[in-house]
């Protein structure tokens, strides 16, 4: 995180999606390789830039903005069929459907004759990632100027062949045609013969506004969806090539253990078992994957593990001793320090206050628990490394390949088959290293499937934290002073969305002992749950009602209309919502764009609590695919409701203690209350992104509601039962 003055107060520039610490790997065979082939001296490793936010142009080439070339992004062959070249990739968020939606709705095509090329390094422009909910308010627009920029060109073809005065004669596109008004038609594969679409991408072409949309807008359905439900799509664990091989890692049993002692005797003795030892790096290489783990269980390893290190109990206190002091520069610009944003007098504010609040809220580690495990199919062959993985950042891993075996990234393709989810889990890419390792070691394909274990224990968590929130209002009960300290969690979000005249806010990053990164929604979730949860404090202990405390302190429209939708749509204030044994809980946010309002309809229950209904509203501006949008919401409230209920890492010295699906709960079907979804349409506003946003709303709204039940547990603020 940065922060720069603007107009006498503090800004913070948007978080990263970035680990805390950069992946490092230095072979030692591939060390003593370099030192024979160039003899002594000193070796400087440079770390990669960040990648940027914006995507640029084919091979890597970052910071050049778009890649200008027609060609690069849009292909028609003689059958007029089209492919559409990107570097996102379809991790479950339906961006193949949404963006073949765009491209059609431009190019004036048949989403049936289209189909996308994702992240596959050698074919498609350079892409910095998929997250940050980007596709949709960038890579859309920008298949949309590819679109209409073709569009363009074949009208202009076919004008050419009629020799017909464009200035006199209207020619439109209409199912993958060209049409003129009197009649006659050319097909746009007939305009192209197969030949690529030479040109520049117009900066600012002719797009269509929302309100001309055809394809976009309507609920069309998956793109390819009957090959996940028959079972035919591949991922990327059901990929073989030609004589390949199994591999898995012996991993240490803690964060931050080093190597002591190794007995890999039994494991060398079995029979196709290749052993794989480098520095701290232990891996074994067997025929199938049960002689592989087999194989691997036989290694004994004695690990060096930290002393002093704190507990899940004992974190909260942690962050404030380790926290990095102003101005220190850390591997990743979000969990760098910075200055407060300040704005207005807090101490003068307080001390003329008519009441103050105080309260600290305890955030805990959160694993991703992804539908599809980490996984690589690594083939080495004539030089070059062909990697399928399942990652978010196709460009980054392959960075990350090039860089620990010290090739060019040229020699590199990362190739990502539609992925099982990743939550913002899978950003890096230590899973395609180690199998390119093994590979290279072994001279054949090798396979590497994680298993769920080492998910929990080899992986990057959401960063656990501690928010301390301090707000003063006066007597006629409006928010005079607002003090928001947040330890390690991170600083997405962390601005308060609510007119209050004096704030000092802060981001304290903090030495972490655990394996912390990006989480779907990053720490918006956290600060938006520490945020409403004071305001729901004030509003009760001031005998205020929710909904219109929160109005009387919001100006923007956007974040009132969404609060008024989910308020109306869940019935607020309706006498049935105050039974001693039922409440009614209300939250509201905005992030990434996008606006959210979450209400909870909670009762009591044997042992604590039920979740008897959740209620969303949400705007994203214009609606591309309202099934998709509606799904993206759902998948987003049912996370919610795990890291609100039940989900929290255990931890002491280093190591998970509940590290396996059987310890580690997440929602279940009999969990899930119905969810009811109300999606607000703009077609004023540009689309903006939805897969985060929905989360960050469902622990507060749920918070509230268990509040005004009474003392149905003696829990911390962030966990609820």
């Amino acid at each position: 995180m940065k922060a720069t003055e603007h107009r006498g107060s503090t800004q913070i520039e948007p978080e990263r999606y970035e680990l805390e610490e950069p992946i490092k790997y230095l072979f030692e065979v591939e060390r003593r390789e370099f030192f024979r082939v160039l003899g002594g001296g000193i070796l400087v490793a440079v770390a990669l830039a960040e990648a940027g936010a914006q995507e640029s142009g084919r091979g890597g080439e970052q910071g050049r903005g778009p890649a200008p070339d027609l060609a690069a992004w849009l292909h028609i062959d003689e059958q007029g069929r089209i492919t559409v070249y990107t570097g996102k990739t379809e991790i479950g968020q339906n961006i193949r459907t949404s963006l073949a939606q765009t491209v059609g709705d431009e190019l004036g095509a048949p989403i049936t004759s289209i189909s996308l090329v994702m992240a596959d390094t050698d074919l498609v422009p350079f892409d910095a990632g998929t997250f940050g909910s980007l596709t949709t308010p960038r890579m859309a627009p920008q298949l949309a100027r590819a679109a209409a920029t073709a569009r363009e060109m074949l009208i202009e073809r076919a004008a050419t062949a009629w020799q017909a005065d464009r200035a006199k004669v209207t020619l439109t596109v209409r199912d993958g045609r060209v049409l003129h008004p009197d009649g006659r038609s050319v097909a746009f594969g007939e305009l192209t013969k197969g030949q690529k679409l030479t040109g520049v991408v117009a900066e600012k072409p002719a797009t269509s506004s929302a309100d001309r949309w055809t394809l976009r807008g309507q609920p069309v359905k998956k793109v390819n969806g009957r090959d996940f439900v028959t079972g035919r799509h591949q991922y990327t664990s059901d990929i073989g090539r030609p004589g390949m091989l199994h591999g898995r890692i012996v991993r240490p049993d803690a964060n931050g253990a080093t190597l002591g002692t190794v007995d890999d005797s039994k494991a060398r003795a079995m029979t196709g078992v290749t052993v794989v030892r480098d520095g701290d790096f232990i891996g074994v290489v067997a025929p199938n994957e049960r002689a592989a783990s087999r194989a691997a269980e036989a290694i004994r390893v004695e690990w060096r593990i930290p002393e002093g290190l704190p507990t899940s109990e004992t974190v909260y206190e942690h962050y404030k001793k380790t926290e990095a002091p102003a101005g220190a520069r850390g591997p990743s610009p979000s969990l760098r320090a910075s200055g407060p944003v300040v704005a207005g007098d807090v101490a003068q504010a307080r001390a003329q206050a008519a009441r103050v609040f105080e309260t600290a809220y305890r955030i805990p580690y959160i694993a991703h628990v992804p539908l599809e495990p980490r996984a690589a199919v690594a083939e080495w062959k004539d030089g070059r490394l062909t990697v399928w993985t399942g990652t978010q950042r196709p460009f980054g891993v392959r960075s990350e390949l090039a860089s620990a075996f010290r090739i060019a990234e040229e020699a590199v393709r990362v190739i990502v088959p539609d992925t099982g989810s990743a939550y913002g889990g899978k950003h890096s890419g230590e899973h395609a290293i180690e199998a390119a390792r093994l590979a290279k070691a072994a001279g054949k394909p090798v396979k590497l499937v994680w298993t769920r274990a080492e998910e929990f224990s080899g992986g990057y968590l959401r960063p656990g934290g501690l928010i301390e929130v301090k707000s003063a209002v006066d007597t006629g009960g409006r928010i005079l002073a607002w003090e928001f300290d947040n330890w390690n969690s991170g600083a997405s979000a962390i601005r308060t969305p609510y007119d209050i005249p004096n704030q000092r806010i802060q981001f304290h990053p903090a030495n972490s002992p655990l394996r912390q990164g990006s989480y779907r929604g990053l720490a918006a979730t956290a600060n938006h749950y520490a945020r409403e949860m004071q305001m729901d404090e004030m509003a009760r202990a001031l005998d205020r009602d929710a909904v219109e405390f929160r109005m009387a302190h919001l100006k923007d429209t956007r974040m009132r209309d969404v609060l008024a939708a989910v308020a109306k749509k869940s019935e607020w204030g309706k006498p049935r919502t105050s039974s001693k044994d039922r409440s009614l809980g209300i939250a509201c946010g905005t992030e990434k764009g996008s606006y959210v309002a979450t209400a909870a309809e909670v009762s009591k229950a044997s042992g604590g609590f039920k979740v008897e209904r959740l209620v969303v509203a949400f705007e994203c501006g214009a609606i591309v695919n309202p099934d998709g949008l509606h799904n993206q919401v759902e998948g987003a409230v049912v996370q919610g409701l795990g890291g609100a209920l039940f989900e929290a890492i255990s931890f002491t010295g280093g190591r998970i203690l509940n590290g396996t699906l059987e310890q580690y709960r997440v929602p279940r079907f009999s969990d899930i209350p119905p969810i009811e979804i109300e999606l607000l349409d703009r077609r004023d506003l540009p689309s903006a992104g939805a897969g985060e946003t929905p989360i960050v709303c469902v622990a507060p709204a749920i918070g509230s509601a268990v509040r005004a039940l009474g003392p149905v547990s003696p829990a911390l603020p962030v966990r609820l039962t």
